[in-house]
């Protein structure tokens, strides 16, 4: 049965066949160019935490759809769903993104989520509504031809007062094919956090039952966390970008600073999380 721990643990395998799919669909050297018109659905799965900070994993199924409309890119990555509004030539060697986010965060929100005693006594959290856009750009033929390297923004803010807070991450990829089937992406990624989310997601409040972690505050905004992700993809069709294919993704965080020794994190869980998916997808 569906409940919000697997919707908090299925945003990061979402996020991570996003990552594949949106791969699967990158030209390689020698193939046609992109098309204006193009759709990428991906199902498998894969281990993560079940919630941010935690040091329990479970498995969580998920799924992507990635496409273009009119030459206009689009994702959706679980809850969440990301625009491109400017669309790039097939020739160009520089593209540029820019578009909005909206996004859902299911992080602590039922009771079911909680399986560890000294979380479960800080009670449930309510959803957030994460509202805003993301703004990028690509080289393509960076260090070899088919290869290409693309830095990008995104800004998210709640706006149904959960954390009434802000997310702004940063990030750099690099993606080239290995070869005519085989593609790899590296990325890294920092998320900078408000106040806000600091207190709703990483403080503790005097404790008021027995098994409840030390009382603990952050204080104002800061960097929460920095990743990475190694992506394989390979095409099992004959046609590039067409047919079915598969991936692989391993990824890791590290939770920072005050967030790091925060009691939920230090006591309860681990500052260091680790991600791993693995799928199929299907273009057309």
């Amino acid at each position: 049965m569906f409940d919000m721990r697997t919707a908090c643990r299925g945003l990061l395998v979402f996020c991570a066949i996003s990552c594949s799919a949106i791969a699967l669909g990158q030209p390689v050297q020698g193939s046609p160019p992109p098309e204006r018109n193009s759709l990428t659905l991906g199902l498998g799965g894969g281990i993560a935490p079940e919630y941010e900070g935690s040091g329990d994993y479970g498995f969580q199924p998920g799924g992507v759809i990635q496409g273009k409309v009119d030459g206009f890119d689009f994702q959706v990555r679980g809850t969440n769903i990301y625009v491109d509004l400017i669309r790039d030539s097939a020739d160009s060697k520089v593209n540029l993104i820019l578009g909005p986010v909206a996004q859902l965060r299911f992080e602590r929100t039922s009771r079911s989520d909680l399986h560890d005693p000294r979380i479960a006594s800080l009670g449930t959290r309510e959803t957030a509504v994460e509202l805003g856009g993301y703004i990028g750009i690509g080289k393509k033929g960076f260090l070899i031809p088919p290869a290409s390297l693309t830095f990008d923004l995104a800004f998210v803010h709640d706006v149904a007062g959960a954390h009434d807070s802000f997310i702004l991450t940063p990030g750099v990829a690099l993606s080239s094919p290995v070869s005519q089937r085989t593609f790899a992406r590296l990325g890294v990624s920092t998320d900078y956090v408000g106040s806000g989310y600091g207190r709703t997601y990483f403080d503790v409040p005097v404790p008021t039952a027995p098994v409840a972690p030390p009382a603990y505050a952050t204080r104002g905004s800061g960097f929460k966390s920095v990743g990475s992700t190694l992506l394989l993809t390979h095409d099992l069709g004959g046609e590039p970008r067409k047919g079915w294919g598969l991936f692989g993704l391993g990824g890791y965080k590290r939770l920072l600073g005050q967030y790091a020794r925060s009691p939920i994190v230090r006591g309860a869980g681990d500052a260091d999380q680790f991600l791993a998916v693995a799928g199929i997808a299907y273009s057309f």
